[in-house]
């Protein structure tokens, strides 16, 4: 038994160390289906939940170095969120599916060994896209490039414009 669990411990702490993120949520009174659509959902962002022993957890929670902090919160019936890409999509689909069916509740989370709480998930969960904020840095960063373009070009458009002036005139 005591193999069987290192075991487990090792496979969960691979899992740990793989994600940046760890969501733990209380899923009680969460049926089958409506479990099986929210693994589906976050699917899509490629994070998955999955309920493991909360003993289990904090072992390997322990072996990962996060806070101590976070042990309190496993407690009842958990589930957890883990993911290898964007944590906010998924932070975004928990609290949307929380608000739509009123379950699971949001416990706490570790985001790259830092304790969040509920309401630091839903924070995350409330940014924009990566790809929107990666539209709007971009925005940023030209804006500087193009006012330079338009002053060093405001001469010659100006002396084009006086030609052209001079040159209606004459024709008039």
């Amino acid at each position: 038994m005591k193999a069987e669990k290192t075991l487990l411990i090792d496979d969960l702490l691979t899992r740990v160390n793989a994600s940046p993120f760890l969501f733990v949520v209380d899923y009680t009174g969460l049926t089958v289906d409506k479990f099986a659509e929210l693994r589906k959902r976050l699917a899509t962002t490629g994070a998955e939940i999955h309920v493991f022993k909360n003993t289990l957890v904090k072992k390997a929670a322990e072996r990962a170095g996060y806070p101590e902090e976070l042990g309190t919160h496993l407690t009842g019936q958990s589930a957890y969120v883990m993911g290898a890409q964007d944590v906010c999509a998924a932070a975004k689909i928990m609290k949307n599916f929380a608000a739509e069916f009123t379950k699971p509740k949001i416990k706490a989370g570790v985001l790259d060994g830092n304790l969040l709480d509920a309401e630091g998930i839903k924070v995350l969960a409330d940014l924009p896209s990566k790809e929107t904020l990666q539209a709007q840095l971009l925005g940023v960063l030209q804006a500087p490039a193009s006012k330079l373009v338009r002053l060093l070009n405001e001469p010659a458009a100006s002396l084009a414009r006086v030609l052209k002036a001079k040159g209606d005139a004459a024709a008039a």
